[in-house]
This record gives structure tokens, C-alpha cells and sequence, in this order.
């Protein structure tokens, strides 16, 4: 049991690429098998990052000491192997990438996964570039895994048909391979001056550095963040991120919500583990403050013109971004754990929000005129004639538009951060810590206007979700009575009805992520971790890094 315990932290990566793998020897005709192989590799990987979550908590203190599991592939220790790392950061964003990936599948199973080739296999390649990123201990591979789920991403962007989408995936596909050769040339500085690209090593040498190589690796590590910025979508980086969003098919852009949180994970980890090298911009967290600030204004004046749900989904996407990167930027340990618990919630509420959006346009004769020309150019027949076969569209929710109503709500109370769902309790957690509140602490003016900002976002998306909701449920003189599908609007109610639960069980999770917190910004443990692990998964006794 022990000896496959040590395992686990391969399995996120693993599972889905052989899974992939193995779709790409299967035509198109054998749809349902692809679809089982799919299911049961994202279900294992929910299974394992939920097993990875309570392992880094210390279920299994002797085999992760630390709570911090150190896996070397080919048994070569670092700073030479290939290092993967699961901590308690690691381990969340693990398990909410295998939620939000659940759901999203199961939604693509109604009819999506049919309106263009290899949707399942890039998934599953999407998955493994996303779960590698957070489980790397080097930023080699975390480029390399920053392009596998790039890759897929593409395919998946331009997955079905229609000129906006085509338009908007080739500017996505064309932002992200510049940032991309920004990410190289990065990663080719710093090696070149420090000799090493594993992140804990990494934190050791920066300090050693002196003259025109401290400066040549800190122009290294700016370069690398600009990298990370753009794949955070923060401003005014951020261009290509509402159209490509807001045209992708609902699941894609559902399980794309995970994504620009990648690079949001990215600056988090190397600024806690650089954090005592006096590192320069934009790991520097004055920097990230007012560049979360210009894109959480940004998106939260976006919100106002947005004209169509999905639109407007993907605004709130990067009004998330804005808040997470001012949170972090006042660079206060206290921070992290409401950051994640935001980061959490708002991941959970945008990817139901996009599944949302497509159930809603079915009911818009506008709706309609948009989504013939994917369903018309694949062969599937479209969902928004009642007339059409049931086996084609489904059997009839009852009261489908009182679902559709309860969800809106439910997304918008989400969103806007108004009581009782996580939501709220996001905010009001991470605007208390940024306040000093309930110690004796004196706010500063940063934390002052990072609570007047967010609160400002928040009224602006009342009114932007009110004006939404009343022209869709009531400003319409016509109708289409939509069909929907069990399949499809499960997904939604679990990713709604989950954030309900962080809500009731908030001191629990508050506890975990506050000690996600503490142990980020105590980079030495995570540092002694991977330098000091053997082969075999144990710490070598009096190890100095």
C-alpha cells in the first residue's frame, strides 16, 4: 500500500495520456468507447487528486513527512532529474481541475464531442498539460507542460465552426505562441546564468548571484512573468481572452476556465519560493497589485457591454484574474488562503456559467441563428426545434426555463459576491484579511483601495447580470420552450450546488487553505523537500541542499 502510495503523484499525469493516447487508435465511429475511456480517466483522476488532497493534509505523515510529496522520474534526484512535487497548493488546484473537468465532460456527452474530430483525445491532452503544470518542480517542464495543454487548447478553441470562432481562435493561437517564446527566452536566461531551472534549487542559487548575472537572471525572471501575465489575461495583455472565450463551445470554454489560472499558479509559486532572492518585477508584488487592479477595472466595465451570456462570462472570467493579482500583489502571507478560496469559487462559477449560457440561447431565437451553422456543418441535428426527434435533443426538464432562472441566479449571486453561496464568503474572508480584520493591525492604502475596488466590481455586476437576466427571462416577446437533457443540466446544478457547499462547510475548507498559506510562504520546507529526496521517496538523512 505504501510502495503505490508513492506513486500518486504521477497518476494525474499518466492516466490522462494514456487515456488520449489510446483514443487516437480508435476511429471516429467508435464514439461511445472513446467517451468510456474518457469518463473513466477523468474519474480516476478526481479519485486521485482527491487522495492527493488528504495525503498533503497528512493522512500519511510517514510517507510524506512534510505533507509534501517529492516523485523523481528515472530515479535521478534533483536538481538533474525531472522532479514532480504535490504540496497542499498543487493538491487543490489538482482536484479543481478534475471537478471542473468532470462536469464539462459529462456537459460535451450531449451532443458537443460530435461537432468536430479528436475532442476527446485533446481533452484528455488538455488535462495533462494543465495537472503537469502544477505538479512540475522545474520550469523546463513547465514549459513543456504549458504547451501540451496550449496545444490542445487550439484544437479545442477552434472545435466546430462559424467565422467568429475560427477569427477568434487564430488570435488566441497567435497571443499564446508569442507568449510562449516569451516563456523560452526566460527560461533560456536564467539557466544560462544560474545553471539550473528547478524551482528549488533555483531559490537557492538567486541569492548566490552577484553583478551583471543577478541582473541578467532577474531580467530573466521579468520576462518569464510578462510569459505568465498574458496567460492570466491581465491587463492589457488580456485582449485576446473575451473573444476566444466567450465563441468557444460551451464545454471548451467551461474547462478553459482553469486555464488562465495556470499562470496565476505560476507567479504564486515562484514569488513565495523567490521570495527572500529580492526579486525584481513583476514577481515583485508591488508590480502585480496595480496590474490586477487595471484588469479587474477593465473587465468589471466590460461586464456593461457585454450583449450575450457567454459574452459576459468571459468578462467576469478576467475580473477574477484582476482580483486574484491585486490580492496577491499586497504581498501579505494572510492572503493566500482567501485568494485560493476565491480562486475556487470564481473557477467553479465561471465554468458553470458558460454551460449556462448555451442552455440559455436555446430559448433566444438569436440564439438559434448562431448555433445552426456548427450543428447544420456536422450533421447534428439542432436543439432548438421542438419539433425535431427526442433521441436527437432530448427529453423534456420540467419547468426547463424555472431551471434556467434558479441557475442565473444562482451564477449571479456567485459572481457578484452577494450572500449565501461561496461567493461571499470569498469576498468578505478575503477583504477582511486584506483589512487586518479581526487583529489590531492598521490597514494600509492598498488594502483600502483593493476594498473599494472589489466592491465597486461587485455593484457593477448587479447591474450588468440584473440588465442580463430581465432581457432573457423577461423582456422577450417570443419564446422557445427549451429541451434539455439530464446530462447537461446535472453538471451545471453539481458545479452550483458545490459552491453552496463551500459555503456551509467554509471552516473547514478556510483551515486547509489558510495552512496551504502558511506553507507557501515558508518556502524552506518545500526547498529541503525536493533537494533532499532520494530515489526511493525519503528524505537522505543530514541532505543539504
Amino acid at each position: 500500500m505504501i510502495d503505490w502510495l508513492r506513486h500518486l503523484p504521477i497518476l494525474p499525469i499518466l492516466l490522462p495520456l494514456a487515456a488520449g493516447t489510446a483514443m487516437l487508435f480508435l476511429g471516429e465511429s467508435r464514439r461511445t468507447l472513446r467517451a468510456a475511456i474518457a469518463l473513466c480517466s477523468t474519474f480516476l483522476q478526481l479519485a486521485a487528486a482527491i487522495a492527493l488532497l488528504g495525503m498533503a493534509g497528512g493522512i500519511f505523515p510517514d510517507v510524506w513527512p512534510e505533507g509534501i510529496a517529492v516523485y523523481l522520474l528515472g530515479g535521478w534526484r534533483a536538481p538533474f532529474g525531472i522532479v514532480l512535487v504535490a504540496d497542499r497548493l498543487a493538491a487543490v488546484m489538482l482536484a479543481l481541475t478534475a471537478v471542473l473537468a468532470t462536469a464539462s465532460l459529462l456537459y460535451s456527452l450531449a451532443r458537443w464531442d460530435r461537432l468536430g474530430v479528436h475532442f476527446h483525445p485533446l481533452f484528455q491532452f488538455l488535462l495533462m498539460g494543465i495537472n503537469g503544470a502544477f505538479l512540475t518542480g522545474d520550469l523546463f517542464n513547465l514549459f513543456v507542460f504549458f504547451e501540451v495543454l496550449l496545444a490542445a487548447s487550439y484544437g479545442l478553441m477552434l472545435h466546430g465552426s462559424g467565422a467568429p470562432r475560427v477569427k477568434a481562435g487564430l488570435h488566441y493561437i497567435a497571443v499564446n505562441l508569442a507568449a510562449s517564446f516569451l516563456f523560452l527566452i526566460g527560461v533560456a536566461l536564467i539557466y544560462g546564468v544560474s545553471g539550473t531551472l528547478n524551482m528549488a534549487h533555483l531559490a537557492v542559487r538567486f541569492p548566490q548571484l552577484q553583478g551583471g548575472d543577478r541582473v541578467l537572471c532577474e531580467l530573466g525572471t521579468a520576462i518569464l512573468g510578462v510569459a505568465f501575465l498574458v496567460k492570466a489575461g491581465a491587463w492589457p495583455l488580456n485582449f485576446w481572452l473575451p473573444a476566444a472565450y466567450g465563441t468557444a463551445a460551451a464545454p471548451v470554454a467551461a474547462v478553459f476556465s482553469i486555464t488562465t489560472k495556470v499562470g496565476v499558479y505560476a507567479l504564486l509559486r515562484l514569488t513565495a519560493l523567490l521570495s527572500e532572492a529580492g526579486t525584481t518585477a513583476p514577481f515583485d508584488t508591488g508590480w502585480l497589485w496595480p496590474i490586477g487592479l487595471a484588469t479587474l477595472a477593465f473587465g468589471s466595465v466590460a461586464m456593461l457591454t457585454a450583449q450575450q451570456p457567454q459574452q459576459l462570462t468571459s468578462y467576469s472570467v478576467l475580473v477574477s484574474s484582476g482580483t486574484l493579482l491585486a490580492a496577491l500583489g499586497l504581498g501579505d502571507a494572510g492572503m493566500v488562503g482567501p485568494t485560493l478560496f476565491y480562486l475556487i469559487s470564481s473557477v467553479l462559477t465561471t465554468g458553470a456559467f458558460f454551460l449556462l449560457s448555451e442552455m440559455i440561447e436555446r430559448s433566444r431565437p438569436f440564439g438559434a441563428n448562431i448555433l445552426a451553422v456548427t450543428f447544420e456543418s456536422f450533421g447534428v441535428e439542432e436543439p432548438l426545434d421542438p419539433d425535431r426527434p427526442d433521441e436527437v435533443v432530448g427529453t423534456v426538464i420540467p419547468a426547463a426555463m424555472a431551471f434556467l432562472g434558479l441557475a442565473f441566479i444562482s451564477c449571479a449571486l456567485l459572481v457578484t459576491g452577494l450572500p449565501p453561496l461561496s461567493g461571499f464568503v470569498a469576498k468578505f474572508w478575503m477583504l477582511s484579511a486584506a483589512l487586518g480584520w479581526p487583529s489590531a493591525g492598521t490597514p494600509t492604502a492598498s488594502a483600502w483601495v483593493l476594498t473599494a475596488a472589489v466592491l465597486a466590481s461587485g455593484l457593477v455586476g448587479i447591474v450588468a447580470l440584473s440588465r442580463m437576466g430581465t432581457r432573457i427571462f423577461w423582456g422577450a416577446s417570443e419564446r422557445i420552450k427549451p429541451r434539455l437533457r439530464v446530462i447537461e443540466a446535472g453538471p451545471v446544478a453539481f458545479l452550483v450546488l458545490l459552491c453552496a457547499a463551500l459555503a456551509v462547510q467554509a471552516g473547514p475548507v478556510t483551515d486547509y487553505l489558510g495552512a496551504t498559506g502558511n506553507s507557501l510562504y515558508t518556502p524552506r520546507t518545500y526547498i529541503d523537500a525536493v533537494l533532499s529526496a532520494s530515489p526511493m521517496g525519503q528524505p537522505v538523512p543530514g541532505a543539504q541542499p
